[in-house]
């Protein structure tokens, strides 16, 4: 099925008995059982204001045509979002509500925070086939309960959005990568956190193993001279780092795992304790992203990760193969439990 109006997207969510599946650009990999909800019918920019720093839009909208329109104007979406299909051997294009409805967040998040941080306001249908607004389209908008950032990361579980208002940014005019080789991954990520650490705005923070370990620093052209080599005085312990052509594109779309074969992890947790977490997991192959926050796994199919992690206290998803990833403890699946039941009585959603 594929709304057209958010007034028929409530009448069919009222008239549903069975799971509804919510369907961006099909980039996430496969979908569950149930009836498949295509959002690209809820398409169309409502309000670009360049000098107020907002843009609202359907959430079926194409990532690729509000990034050109962004572009037009000389900025950007802050939280650089990932392009997964290569990795994720899917095609499609993204939309504005699928990158929310996962909270899609590349390299930058280390910096200025995740997609929902930038949600200003959303629309969404609950389980009820109700529409409920909440936010606004300015940051200092007070309106009760913040919703915007429950649903943003929600996976269409609670509800579908309709609309979405942003905050964008300007595009800097320029940025420099340094790059460090030769670390393991207790240097790297020791690395990586003196640079957070350090005053100089770091932008992006990445470990390649066996490639290299790289930071990135952005904005005008002799304050990101002047930041770059005070950062090569803070990262002297760990070598000498060179500047190179920007990975970040490679790195925010994980293309160093992209077709090869196995079950593919994503894992958040403490940058300090990921060095560790890797080494029981025995990956073919890792990438380190956020500092040490973000790790992507690739592993041997049917790999036993949930048994090798043991205690742990981050999260843990599959996104390719038949691996289940470690349950939620208990505290926390008694609110997601919880919130479904406010928004999703019925249990229409998938």
């Amino acid at each position: 099925m594929r709304p057209a109006s958010e007034a028929e997207l409530c009448e069919i969510i009222r008239a549903a008995s069975g799971p509804l599946v919510v369907r961006g650009g099909g980039t996430r990999g496969a979908l569950p059982a149930g009836v498949v909800l295509e959002t690209g019918g809820l398409s169309g920019v409502t309000l670009y204001e360049p000098g107020a720093l907002t843009l609202v839009a359907g959430a079926g909208t194409p990532m690729a045509d509000l990034e050109a329109l962004l572009a037009a104007e000389g900025q950007r979406l802050a939280f650089e979002v990932p392009d997964l299909r290569g990795l994720l051997g899917r095609e499609g294009c993204s939309t504005l509500g699928g990158v929310v409805a996962e909270n899609a967040s590349g390299p930058r998040r280390v910096s200025v925070g995740a997609c929902r941080d930038f949600c200003l306001g959303v629309r969404f249908v609950d389980g009820r086939g109700e529409v409920i607004r909440n936010g606004g389209r300015v940051m200092k908008n007070v309106t009760g309960y913040d919703l915007v950032k429950l649903l943003a990361g929600s996976r269409g579980r609670l509800g579908v959005l309709t609309e979405v208002a942003l905050k964008v940014l300007p595009r800097p005019e320029t940025e420099a990568t340094l790059c460090l080789t030769g670390l393991s991954d207790v240097q790297a990520v020791a690395a990586l956190s003196a640079a957070l650490g350090s005053p100089y705005e770091v932008t992006g923070a990445a470990h390649l193993p066996g490639q290299g370990t790289y930071l990135r620093i952005e904005g005008f052209e002799g304050s990101v001279r002047y930041r770059l080599e005070r950062l090569r005085g803070v990262l002297a312990p760990y070598g000498a780092g060179a500047e190179v052509a920007s990975p970040w594109a490679a790195i925010r779309d994980v293309t160093a795992l992209a077709g090869r074969a196995g079950d593919l992890w994503r894992l958040s947790l403490r940058p300090s304790e990921a060095p560790g977490v890797v080494a029981r997991l025995g990956a073919e192959a890792v990438v380190y992203d956020w500092g040490g926050g973000l790790v992507w796994a690739l592993m041997a199919p049917g790999s036993d990760v949930a048994g090798r992690l043991g205690r742990f206290s981050g999260h843990a998803t599959c996104l390719r193969g038949a691996g289940a990833a470690p349950t939620e403890p208990p505290a926390i699946a008694a609110l997601t439990g919880g919130l479904r039941r406010q928004f999703d009585p019925r249990g229409v959603f998938a």
